[in-house]
């Protein structure tokens, strides 16, 4: 079976709740290595770039002007089907019914803001985990 690469991003609310450790402590005891990690401050064009299917959308904003709010941590994972994996680990986008055991269950809240606060991105297929690489890690 092929490696897979994707990319995660431990979001602003992840850092600023200093949960970096921890959510990268789990996606290693899952089995997948952390090829390549860093510290950034997003720009406008990155997150412009990063959420384009969303332009238009009433969230856009609010996600945008959130993802900019902080420092946040990228990340390229590789193993053997680490898409749909750490999907699966990461749990549902809303950390209120995200299941135990998962980084959104254990770790996320809902702070009842206008836009989701739920720790972590990661990349829904091969070919978004290659675009979303290259805006992080050009």
């Amino acid at each position: 079976m092929a490696i897979e690469r994707t990319l995660i991003l431990i979001k602003p609310d992840g850092v600023k709740r200093q949960l970096t450790g921890q959510i990268l402590s789990r996606i290693e005891a899952k089995g997948y290595e952390i090829a390549e990690l860093k510290q950034v401050s997003a720009t406008r064009e990155q997150l412009e770039a990063h959420y384009e299917e969303h332009v238009g959308k009433p969230f856009y904003e609010p996600l945008v002007e959130f993802m900019a709010s902080g420092p946040l941590v990228a990340i390229i994972a590789e193993g053997q089907n680490v898409i749909p994996g750490f999907r699966s680990l990461a749990g549902t986008t809303d950390p209120t019914t995200a299941a135990p055991g998962t980084i959104r269950g254990d770790l996320g809240r809902d702070w009842g803001l206008k836009v989701q606060q739920n720790l972590v991105h990661g990349s829904d297929s091969e070919e978004s985990a290659a675009r979303e690489i290259g805006i992080w890690f050009a």
